[in-house]
Order: C-alpha cells, then sequence, then structure tokens
C-alpha cells in the first residue's frame, strides 16, 4: 500500500532566462534564450514525491489564467491529486523568474494566488485528509500563518511534518515546535541560526543547539557536498553523487521529496539522507525544475 503525503504549497510558473552573466543595476545585456515551464516549491515536491511512487495530495491555489491551467495539467500528468488546489479569480498565477547563469541560479518569485492560500482556505475537509496521511511536507512560498495552521493540524494528528525553511525568513519558535525535520540549506539555516559557519566544526556546533532547542531533526542541505545531520552528537555528512550538472533548479525540492517518501517508509535517518541525495543528484542533469525530477526506476 502507498503511503499517503500531503503537499502543501506554491504553484508558480517558472520563466527561465538563460544568459552568461547576470547584469548590474542599470545595465541591459542580451540573454541566450528563455523558457516557460511548471514550478513553485510546493508542486516541484509533490511531483518529486509523486514520480518516485508516493501517493501524494497537494493543497495550493492559482489563477484562472493559462499559466494557471497549464500547472494544473502538469500536476494530473504526474498523477498528483489536484482535488484541494483552488482556482481562484482575479489574482494571476504565481510566477519565478530564474536567471540560468554557468550551471547556476538566482530566483525572484512573485507569490500571486499562492498567497491567497490564508488559514481560513483550509477546510475541514483538508484537515481530514491531513490527519489520514503519513507526512506533511510545506515551504514558505505562501502564507506563514497558513504554515502554522497546517503544522498545528499534523501535529494534532501525530503526522509526521517536513517544513522547507525557503525562501528563508526569520521563524517564530512556537512554528519551529511543531516540526519533526527541518531542511534548510547552508544560506537558509545560516539565517535561522543568526550566526555563519564556514568549518564543519562550526556547524556542528550551530546544529547541536538548534536541535537540543527545537527537538527536531535538523537536515542541512550542502548543494554539490551533499547533505549533513547529527548522529550521537557528531557530524555526519552524506556526500552527493558526481554528475554533470546540467540546471540546478528543484534540486532542494527533489530531496525533500524523496526525504517525505522515506520517512513515510520508516527507513533510518543514513537510509533517508542516502536516497535523498542520491534523487537530488539525479534531478541535476536535466534541466528544468519538474521536468529533472527523477522517476523510481530511474534510480536502479
Amino acid at each position: 500500500m502507498k503511503k499517503r503525503i500531503v503537499v502543501v504549497g506554491s504553484l508558480n510558473m517558472d520563466i527561465i532566462i538563460s544568459t552568461d552573466r547576470l547584469p548590474q543595476i542599470g545595465e541591459t545585456i542580451l540573454g541566450n534564450e528563455v523558457n516557460y515551464l511548471p514550478g513553485g516549491k510546493g508542486a516541484n515536491q509533490a511531483v518529486s514525491i509523486a514520480r518516485l511512487g508516493g501517493d501524494i495530495t497537494m493543497i495550493g491555489a492559482v489563477g484562472q489564467d493559462e499559466f494557471g491551467k497549464s500547472l494544473l495539467e502538469q500536476m494530473e500528468r504526474n498523477q498528483v491529486n489536484t482535488a484541494f488546489i483552488d482556482q481562484v479569480e482575479d489574482v494571476k498565477t504565481g510566477i519565478a523568474d530564474i536567471f540560468h547563469v554557468n550551471h547556476d541560479n538566482c530566483i525572484v518569485v512573485v507569490p500571486g494566488a499562492n498567497f491567497t492560500l490564508t488559514p481560513d482556505k483550509i477546510t475541514p475537509e483538508m484537515e481530514q485528509l491531513i490527519a489520514q496521511s503519513d507526512v506533511l511536507l510545506t515551504q514558505l512560498e505562501i502564507p506563514l500563518e497558513t504554515v502554522q495552521r497546517v503544522l498545528e493540524i499534523a501535529n494534532k494528528h501525530n503526522v509526521k511534518t517536513i517544513l522547507n525553511p525557503a525562501p528563508a525568513q526569520t521563524l517564530p519558535a512556537e512554528l519551529l515546535h511543531l516540526v519533526d525535520y527541518l531542511t534548510p540549506n547552508e544560506t537558509e539555516f545560516a539565517m535561522l541560526a543568526e550566526h555563519t559557519f564556514t568549518t564543519n566544526d562550526e556547524l556542528a556546533t550551530l546544529m547541536t543547539e538548534w536541535e537540543s532547542a527545537y527537538n527536531q531533526t535538523l537536515i542541512v542541505t550542502l548543494g554539490e557536498q551533499g547533505s549533513a545531520h547529527l548522529q550521537d552528537g557528531k557530524l555526519v555528512v552524506t556526500p552527493a553523487e558526481k554528475v554533470e550538472v546540467v540546471d540546478t533548479t528543484g534540486a532542494g525540492d527533489s530531496f525533500n521529496g524523496a526525504l517525505a517518501i522515506s520517512i513515510a517508509e520508516e527507513k533510518s535517518l543514513p537510509e533517508m539522507l542516502a536516497f535523498a541525495t542520491k534523487v537530488a543528484a539525479r534531478a541535476v542533469t536535466k534541466f528544468g525544475a519538474q521536468d529533472g525530477m527523477p522517476f523510481a526506476a530511474d534510480l536502479d
């Protein structure tokens, strides 16, 4: 029987501009090409889970425009249950402007319809859906009050929770205490911890202090270096596979999707991270956040 996972989060149309370098303020440069691809951290994570064989339902919102229709079609093609994705009037679908430069990227997100997913939109039917799931996964491209609301519901019903704290922002302790697994990248964790780090020893100290304060499992993703977690008080780095990188967009989302699958299957933490790191490595070998998400059969 498939494990049931709920993703509460964003759906965006990614507008990807490939260019040799970023312009300076006031400067105009020529780009190489532009692509329109389905994205949004929530949608990316939902597609990752679906392709890895999870029973996945997404809660989110899009506009009644062409981007919104396209995103819903993409979700359905990937066997994501879209029954709880609202199509709102008078608000455009969220977008992400992604500047793709030398195998890396920087991103500007315009939330649009994603920010209409306010706590009052979480219906009793949605609460029942969350209560009957094995894992809840959410991020920060929807209103923070909604993130807290769905974490409270999951906590009430003893459902395991993952928070991918991106885009980075300060989070209240009340919300953090509801999270079982926190998955920031290095930049996001430095902001949350209010302290920079340059060595593994400094990272280990900050992670130990964090886990002690919030009683959760902290996983810090390290890009091409893999991911870091604590095992018996010691820092353990799960190395990433060496691959030919084509596009890093969605790598973190594929990692979180794979982590959700692993938690639902009750794997050990080292097993979870080995699997999630492998999935993320495969995701960066193709162009586009969702198009690059590997299927379970690709990992054999």
